[in-house]
């Protein structure tokens, strides 16, 4: 028998294999036992449905089976190709060519392995998915009846559940694992497993999945590394300000307002492809703010104290260190709704010629086609995530994060899925996925308030919708010349969403759509000269109007940008030593606020 063993084929060591079964083994008994002891003190438990989803299907079953036709015409049209897909299959194994029945959608990673399409097995296994998940989607979308909010939470979990299904997810149906099985003997699979326990352990019973080697990453050595001082701070955040490179600076310093619900240095990873750093070096003289890693202290921090103690301090504190009387602002994301907020009540009190300009990348003001994180909101929803942030005092950061990957599930899950667990490798060192992995909290009180006033009701696009500190706010209002940068690829503030606010503030605005994503199309350096940019001069009513018109123009959005201004900066002066001030240095940048890791 072992003379005949196949010479490519590895064994496992037997003492080895062993070794690793025993060791898997114990911790996963430890960890099926802290489970246990969990549900024992906490006996009463329930199954519960927080994204209403069984009522949802519920409603579109009922609906189906009122009006049976779409739904057998689609069984038909299914059978149909199914039998197509069996006889090109059969023809394929008798050695004709023939054109498949369906092929994965552009950018769809997961076939990529040439056995895919090489071998007929596999093809058919491929194409039967791809049948069967366009089946099921097709049926959810065209099920009448339903309510467009109600249509969409269905399409999106609909869609999660055929990309969970997917053959690529399970190790007898993906022929690469298949390939390595054999080649190291198992040995991918012992490792995979040794990766699911530690990610459980690493998530203290909950599945946090690794996505980069995060001991390749410390905070202020290799990533968030621009050399400056934190030269302010507060309970919710502190304020850095970064050392000047340059022998000249602008007069006018640039403050900028990252979102709370990620860390700011995702402008700051390494120097090649950092914001912050390219701002210094552009002769601007650059602060941050690095908000707090809220804990069940700040439970009460609101909305308006992120103003308050956010933005504008930030403003007052990078006037006083620098003795200029106003500055130029940029806000990202939801970091960009505050701003925009903070223009308005600012407009509201005759306090708006404290900003000379207001830049907001890829930001929302207006929530009504905010893609596909508004499937997470409804009055249900809301509720039981209300209910959980008050015991809490706070959202937790690791299922913020869960939602968001949620919207790139096959890319920010499965494929870390196969990688880790399946093929048993390491995950690689990447900066921006950990950046992504880590993750911060939310004050309960803030994120009530950004959730039902901005998302639920979207009550910011509305003249005295939203009322701060005792005064309404109305972005029309609002004269501050503005830049605006949205990506067009953008699953988080779709771009014709946040094209809203052109329409809205009374001064001058220029909007500019950067290709690629919400991260890729902001953070790209022009060294990289990797995505183009579009620019149209003349205002527009709707977005698909200003793209009509819009010019397209090779590399990144950044140089544009800082054409637009560097008008506002006023006079070149001497550079300012941040250590040297008028606020104290507390101490080196990052600072210690973006060190709290929420666990």
């Amino acid at each position: 028998m072992a003379d005949n063993q196949d010479p490519d084929l590895k064994m496992p060591d037997p003492a080895e294999l062993t070794k690793a079964m025993t060791g898997i083994a114990e911790r996963s008994q430890r960890l099926v036992s802290d489970f246990l002891a969990r549900q024992a003190q906490n006996p009463e438990v329930q199954v519960s449905d927080p994204l209403n989803l069984g009522q949802a299907f519920l409603e579109m079953t009922t609906r189906l089976m009122a009006d049976p036709t779409k739904l057998v015409e689609a069984q038909m049209t299914l059978w149909q190709n199914y039998m197509q897909l069996w006889t090109n299959t059969a023809r394929r194994m008798m050695g004709e060519k023939t054109d498949p029945v369906v092929t994965p959608e552009p950018g769809d990673r997961r076939f990529k392995d040439e056995t895919w399409q090489d071998n007929e097995v596999f093809d058919f296994i491929k194409q039967s998915y791809l049948l069967s998940s366009r089946f099921v989607q097709d049926v959810v979308s065209q099920t009448d009846g339903m309510d467009e909010h109600t249509r969409k939470k269905l399409d999106f979990f609909a869609k999660q559940y055929v990309d969970a299904m997917a053959p690529t997810n399970f190790a007898m149906t993906n022929p690469e694992v298949l390939r390595a099985t054999v080649e190291s003997g198992g040995e991918n699979l012992v490792k995979g497993l040794e990766h699911l326990l530690e990610d459980l352990e690493r998530g203290h019973g909950r599945l946090r999945i690794s996505m980069t080697d995060e001991k390749a990453f410390t905070v202020g050595e290799n990533v968030a590394a621009t050399p400056g001082q934190v030269v302010f701070q507060n309970d919710l955040m502190q304020l850095i300000q970064y050392t000047p490179t340059t022998e000249k600076v602008r007069e006018v310093p640039l403050v900028i307002v990252p979102p709370w619900i990620n860390k700011f240095y995702i402008l700051d990873l390494r120097p090649k492809n950092s914001f912050i750093k390219w701002c210094v070096d552009q002769g601007h003289t650059v602060f941050v703010i690095s908000w707090v890693n809220p804990d069940e202290k700040l439970a009460q921090k609101s909305f308006e104290d992120y103003m308050q103690e956010g933005t504008l301090t930030a403003i007052e504190q990078a006037k006083i260190q620098t003795g200029a009387p106003k500055v130029n602002m940029v806000g990202y994301c939801l970091g960009g709704t505050l701003l925009a907020s903070t223009l308005a009540y600012l407009t509201a009190k005759g306090e708006a010629d404290q900003v000379a300009s207001s830049t907001f990348l890829t930001t929302l003001t207006d929530f009504e086609k905010a893609g596909d994180l508004k499937v997470f909101i409804d009055e249900d929803q809301l509720k039981s995530l209300e209910t959980k942030m008050d015991e809490a005092g706070y959202l937790d950061g690791a299922d913020m994060a869960t939602t968001f990957n949620m919207l790139r599930a096959n890319d920010l899950i499965w494929s870390f899925v196969i990688n880790n667990y399946l093929l048993g490798k390491d995950p690689f060192p990447f900066d921006l996925l950990y950046w992504n992995s880590d993750s911060t909290r939310m004050p309960a009180a803030m994120h009530k308030f950004y959730l039902r006033k901005m998302y639920l009701e979207n009550k910011l696009r509305e003249p005295g919708g939203v009322e701060l500190c005792g005064t309404p706010i109305d972005l029309s209002a609002v004269k501050t010349p503005v830049y605006m940068l949205s990506t067009r690829e953008d699953h988080i503030a779709p771009w014709v969403a946040t094209y809203e606010l052109m329409n809205k503030v009374s001064g001058k605005a220029k909007f500019v759509l950067s290709a690629s994503g919400h991260i890729a199309g902001v953070v790209n350096p022009p060294a990289a000269n990797k995505y183009c940019y579009w620019t149209n001069n003349r205002k527009a009513k709707t977005p698909d109007t200003w793209l009509k018109g819009a010019e397209q123009h090779e590399g990144s959005w950044w140089t544009d940008w800082d054409a637009w201004v560097k008008p506002f900066g006023g006079k070149e002066i001497e550079p300012r030593d941040p250590a040297k001030g008028k606020l104290e240095a507390i101490e080196p940048a990052p600072g210690s606020y973006v060190k709290a890791r929420a666990v």
